[in-house]
């Protein structure tokens, strides 16, 4: 028995590792998917910079609602291709009756799709910060707010995915089920880099953005294994 359990660990890691790699290859392949949340993003931060005009300060005051929303709006652009690909060919179904735990299986698809679309709008960040007036000493906090976030923005938005994989057009129906969600990680996010502009403490709303991430990772696979099943059996 004690030398069965480290031979299935390290079976459980390989499976994770497989789908992990499999989806990455999958999602460069396809530019799209990684190119447009990134130059969504960079396009509608120039136009609020624009609207709201050149002085720093009316710039510096908006910046972390601006980025914040921005973000969500551009990771939500890909999660309607998340289980997409995998509904259609029929590796889904055949991902449901696996032995192998969905709960890993799920993680590795979310954990795929932050690579893709949250980690280059994290690493985006100093040009968001240069674009918005946002002071150079607060531009650390802004990416490590992002990490965070963009996690729960990916985990909860898989939650509303997996529920309209079966459906042809669920974009629109992803944000109705997910935005009241997404409140509490826009309110502690937005907070979070408005905090270190206006040097307040930061470790309040950050242990808030560290809390919803925890639970996110716990809960949503749990979530979108339920809405997966119901979605196969439409």
């Amino acid at each position: 028995m004690s030398s069965n359990k480290p031979q299935a660990e390290a079976a459980l890691f390989v499976a994770f590792n497989a789908l992990l790699i499999r989806d990455l290859h999958v999602y460069f392949r396809s530019r799209g998917t990684w190119l447009n949340p990134l130059v969504f993003v960079l396009m509608v931060i120039t136009l609020f910079t624009l609207g709201i005009g050149p002085d720093p300060s009316a710039l510096s005051n908006h910046a972390s609602g601006i980025i914040w929303v921005v973000a969500l709006l551009g990771i939500m652009l890909s999660l309607d291709a998340l289980f997409r690909a995998d509904f259609d060919d029929g590796s889904l179904e055949q991902l449901l009756l696996s032995p192998q735990p969905l709960y890993l299986a799920v993680l590795a698809k979310v954990l795929a799709h932050w690579f893709i679309t949250g980690l280059p709008i994290v690493l985006a960040s100093p040009l968001y910060s240069l674009m918005l007036g946002i002071p150079a000493d607060v531009i650390p906090v802004l990416a490590l707010g992002l990490l965070v976030g963009s996690g729960i923005l990916s985990f909860i938005g898989a939650i509303g995915a997996s529920l309209t994989v079966s459906l042809r057009s669920g974009g629109l129906l992803i944000a109705l089920l997910t935005l009241p969600l997404y409140v509490p990680a826009i309110i502690f996010g937005s907070q979070f880099v408005q905090s270190a502009i206006e040097g307040w403490p930061l470790m309040p709303t950050f242990s808030m953005l560290l809390g919803l991430l925890i639970g996110a990772i716990v809960l949503a696979p749990i979530a979108i294994i339920g809405g997966l099943r119901l979605s196969q059996d439409t």
